[in-house]
């Protein structure tokens, strides 16, 4: 937009002219101004307002003569004053708009979650307190109180050697200067002793706290996967594995200096703060309590970032699992990531995770930023009032030069002592707060079924009626076996008598020899691993490869056909009186299934075993005692091969669609 501002006449004074530019210039600063900040302020000036505006309070007979201005123009100048004036006041108040967020309790301080809401996490349950997460802390290391008690005896008498060496110091310092010789000797004899006691101490303490965190650590990793190992299935359907492997490694680890680290180094050093807070009061107590209104701010400050950088560590650990989850599920289903081509959009989805765990960070580090400033201000300002208080007290004769000294000395050793209790303690509630997720899932409780005691019987014939079952409501189902429901027997005796092969069966990473034993209570010997792969049709494919049995495999190196067979080889070798196959044949070719088809014969008809076969190929089917044909979640068929094809139903018409495909 051009706009034009002109005087009714021609003039051609020099110094009408000067006046004329400089009210341009002034007019046109005014009008950016508006138009900047007209958005923001609804009192700045109007464009129309500005362009109505002419040059009409010059008089004609100044502009002839070159002369003076009237008063209106001093008025209009006096106006132009008062909006220059309104203007700078528009740009303070955009600029305090612009810097208020970034002052502490700023919107710019709020911590955010992925789906952005405010001063929350990924994960909704209440908070864990500190007194609760040490309770829990307890019961893990409660045994190892020799270790303990050792740790904590050494920490006191470290303490006790530490803080009492300022006073024997400056009272040596000042022996020497006034001559007194066996003062100086003896006090240089005692310093000796206690930097040595000091010095063992502290190290019998660090050694000793660091044995128990060990322990803790290694047993809450334990506590932790055996709890999540009792879980219902239903528990890993709304859980991510991504996260739970987080939880396992990332989340414990950041446990293992609460021990070893901050809460000893809290403790040493609130010992270490009240022997100096009580050598300032025998001093001098008005002194000792002007010290203790510094420490007292700095625990103000201390409440709010405490408090911050609980939720920040939170918030960082729930991203990082989050992340972790990305990562494990990409890398898990990498051939169809290579085969849909979606590299780059894996890697954006796992980056906005980082952004995330960026965002926390970068705030808890300007927090921790504002925290040192604090303190470091405060501790400088307690040296500069140690000298003008006690040199006042010196000047009016109230204390001594050494007295004084030892007042600096003990100043700085409480104002240091207060800043290291409350910096371990904001250490402390950030590992606190990052591992929540790990105490609530400390609590969940273990399945029924596997807390029970359940029967357990003396032989299993293998007799299996099912009622109701339904697997959308599981709990109003009931299977009984040799006439016992599966919630009266012993959960984990019946899983040793059941043996299950299923569709696409996953091993472990691990030789071969070790997958086929797996789930085995009893002595194998490797003849009986050999046997059961040839029953599978197994051992020539294992034979050729370059380890034989001691081959390591996992799930992506052998194909599924191979996998099957080995999985069939593990069920086999644990000789269950129920074996359960769930399409377990689908992947094998017709030679292989052949010959594990007349093995399940001959295992079914001479051991009297139970065998439970679910298959959509018919040829697998054949030597049933009983076929079930289920249509649409219901029965529609039952009984033998050779029945269900003279009746010629729905079986029989899948047989022959399956013939005529492979014809």
């Amino acid at each position: 937009m051009a706009i034009c501002l002109t005087s009714p006449r021609t003039h051609s004074s020099p110094e009408f002219g000067k006046l004329r530019s400089t009210n341009i210039t002034i007019r046109k600063l005014h009008l950016n101004l508006a138009f900047n900040s007209k958005l923001r302020f609804p009192y700045s000036i109007s464009v129309p307002n500005v362009q109505s505006r002419k040059y009409s309070h010059f008089s004609e007979s100044s502009s002839v003569k070159g002369g003076g201005v009237s008063p209106e123009a001093y008025q209009d100048d006096d106006d132009d004053g008062l909006q220059i004036g309104d203007s700078n006041f528009d740009k303070l108040k955009e600029w305090v708009n612009i810097v208020r967020p970034f002052i502490p309790g700023g919107s710019w301080w709020n911590l955010y979650n992925a789906e952005g809401k405010q001063d929350g996490s990924p994960t909704s349950a209440n908070p864990v307190s500190l007194p609760y997460a040490l309770a829990r802390m307890w019961t893990l290391v409660a045994d190892q109180r020799w270790v303990l008690c050792t740790a904590f005896a050494a920490l006191a008498i470290a303490a006790v050697a530490e803080i009492s060496i300022p006073s024997i110091l400056a009272a040596s310092i000042f022996a020497a200067h006034s001559g007194n010789r066996d003062v100086f000797l003896g006090n240089s004899k005692l310093l000796v002793f206690l930097c040595f006691t000091s010095g063992i101490c502290s190290g019998l303490r660090s050694g000793c706290f660091a044995v128990a965190n060990t322990v803790l650590v290694k047993r809450m990793r334990k506590t932790l996967y055996s709890i999540l190992l009792d879980q219902d299935f239903s528990f890993f359907r709304t859980e991510a594995v991504g996260d739970l492997t987080s939880r396992l490694g990332t989340d414990c680890q950041r446990l293992s200096h609460t021990f070893g680290g901050n809460l000893h180094l809290i403790v040493r050093n609130l010992l270490q703060g009240t022997g100096a807070f009580i050598y300032l009061v025998t001093l001098s107590w008005p002194l000792a309590l002007s010290m203790m209104v510094i420490c007292s701010l700095l625990s103000v400050i201390f409440l709010f970032y405490g408090r911050y950088q609980k939720k920040a560590a939170k918030l960082s650990q729930d991203y990082t699992a989050s992340a972790n989850e990305v990562a494990t599920e990409t890398l898990s289903l990498i051939r169809a990531v290579r085969a849909y081509g979606t590299e780059r959009q894996e890697v954006e989805r796992f980056v906005q995770q980082l952004e995330n765990i960026a965002l926390v960070g970068i705030r808890e580090s300007a927090a921790n930023g504002f925290w040192s400033m604090s303190f470091h201000s405060l501790y400088r300002f307690t040296q500069v009032l140690a000298v003008l208080l006690g040199g006042m007290s010196i000047l009016t004769g109230h204390v001594s030069a050494e007295l004084l000294t030892k007042y600096v000395f003990y100043c700085e050793w409480l104002i240091y002592a207060a800043w290291r209790v409350q910096d371990n303690l904001s250490s402390l509630l950030q590992s606190v707060g990052a591992c929540e997720k790990i105490f609530l899932l400390m609590n969940l409780s273990s399945n029924d079924q596997l807390l029970s005691k359940g029967v357990k019987l003396s032989k299993l014939r293998g007799d299996i009626d099912f009622v109701n079952v339904s697997f959308h409501y599981p709990s109003q189902n009931m299977i009984f076996i040799d006439h016992f429901s599966h919630r009266e027997l012993d959960i984990r005796w019946l899983r040793g008598k059941i043996g299950f092969v299923g569709q696409d069966p996953h091993l472990f990473n691990m030789d071969i020899k070790s997958n086929i034993c797996y789930g085995c209570n009893r002595n194998i010997r490797q003849e009986d691993i050999e046997w059961a792969a040839k029953q599978a049709y197994a051992h020539n494919f294992i034979s050729s490869l370059p380890n034989g049995y001691g081959t390591i495999i996992n799930d992506n190196l052998l194909s599924r056909g191979q996998k099957q067979r080995i999985a069939l080889a593990r069920a086999i070798l644990r000789d269950p009186e129920i074996l359960v196959l769930d399409e377990a044949t689908s992947a094998l070719d017709a030679e292989s299934e052949y010959y594990i088809k007349c093995f399940l014969q001959s295992f079914k008809i001479k051991t009297k075993r139970t065998v439970i076969v679910i298959a959509q190929r018919m040829s697998t089917l054949e030597a049933a005692d009983n076929i079930l044909v289920i249509d649409g979640g219901q029965i529609v068929e039952h009984g033998k091969h050779s029945d269900l094809l003279r009746k010629d139903g729905l079986y029989a018409r899948l047989w022959r669609i399956q013939a005529n495909a492979w014809a």
